[in-house]
C-alpha cells in the first residue's frame, strides 16, 4: 500500500548541531571526504484509502514541523521503498 512520506529539516541557514557532532566523528572512522552532514526526520503516514498529499501537507505544516526553523517534503512511496531501505 503506498505511503506518504514526510521529510523534515532544518533549514539552511540554521545551525544542526547533531549534524556537526556527525560530521566531526567521521575522521575517527577513517573518513576524510564528507564535506558536512544535516540531521532530519522521515514520517510515514498511511491513510486508510488513497494517499492524501493536500492532507499530509497540511498535517506536516501544523504538526510536524517548525516553519521558522524548518523544511519538509511531502511525496508517495510505494510499500517496499518504506522497508530495508538501507543495505
Amino acid at each position: 500500500m503506498p505511503r506518504v512520506v514526510v521529510d523534515v529539516m532544518l533549514k539552511p541557514e540554521i545551525l544542526d548541531p547533531q549534524g556537526q557532532a556527525v560530521a566531526n566523528a567521521l575522521p575517527r572512522l577513517g573518513v576524510s571526504d564528507v564535506a558536512s552532514v544535516r540531521i532530519g526526520r522521515r514520517i510515514e503516514i498511511e491513510f486508510t484509502g488513497e494517499p492524501d498529499l493536500d492532507r499530509a501537507r497540511e498535517i506536516a505544516d501544523k504538526l510536524l514541523a517548525n516553519p521558522v526553523i524548518e523544511d519538509f517534503t511531502v511525496h508517495v512511496v510505494d510499500a517496499d521503498e518504506t522497508a530495508g531501505a538501507h543495505s
